[in-house]
């Protein structure tokens, strides 16, 4: 058994993170980017956070996932299955959901550092991002794949609605990055 879904999208937001920092390590002092020492050492420490938050929903996802599994081993007539379910299933899709959330503010982050890192380290900027959304994508794969689990109907949708509207603006927010990036490196 390798990892399962929930914890390669919070180890792909890691990694993200992580290659966020090592931009901004190498942005840090620069004399040419002085005016942006503030932001950068402010991004260092949330990004250092987003990747702790990501690792530990990598976590809180395995656990949901085994109690989860633990309950459908019952039988469907079994009492503590029927106490217990809607609760395990909220479980499952609300670790990979926060996992979305933190891919976002990733992406929202990496955006607002376009144009005030290293220049030699675009690639990496875009590369970062990219892994952002792959992480939105693949953690909301994992939202969606428990959804039809869930009694609620009206929080089903609610989920759906926001999932969708969430990936079109990690598309974008990616996009704008790769852009500002890819600019940078030809000027």
């Amino acid at each position: 058994n390798g990892p399962y879904g929930g914890a390669v999208a919070s180890i792909v937001t890691g990694l993200s993170t992580a290659l966020g920092r090592m931009v901004l390590n190498y942005s840090l002092q620069k004399k040419s980017l002085a005016q942006h020492e503030t932001l950068h050492h402010d991004a260092l420490i949330t990004l250092r956070d987003l990747g702790i938050r990501a690792l530990q929903l990598a976590q809180a996802d395995a656990q949901a996932y085994a109690r989860l599994n633990e309950l459908w081993k019952l039988g469907k007539d079994d009492a503590r299955r029927a106490r217990e379910l809607q609760a395990a299933v909220e479980a499952a899709i609300e670790a990979p959901h926060s996992v979305l959330h933190v891919a976002m503010e990733t992406l929202r982050l990496l955006r607002q550092l376009c144009g005030t890192t290293n220049t030699l380290l675009n690639s990496d900027l875009g590369m970062a991002a990219i892994l952002a959304e792959a992480a939105a994508r693949s953690a909301a794969w994992n939202v969606r794949i428990n959804l039809p689990l869930l009694e609620d109907d009206c929080m089903r949708d609610r989920f759906h609605a926001t999932i969708a509207k969430t990936l079109a603006d990690a598309r974008d927010l990616c996009q704008e990055i790769e852009a500002a990036s890819e600019s940078r490196r030809t000027s």
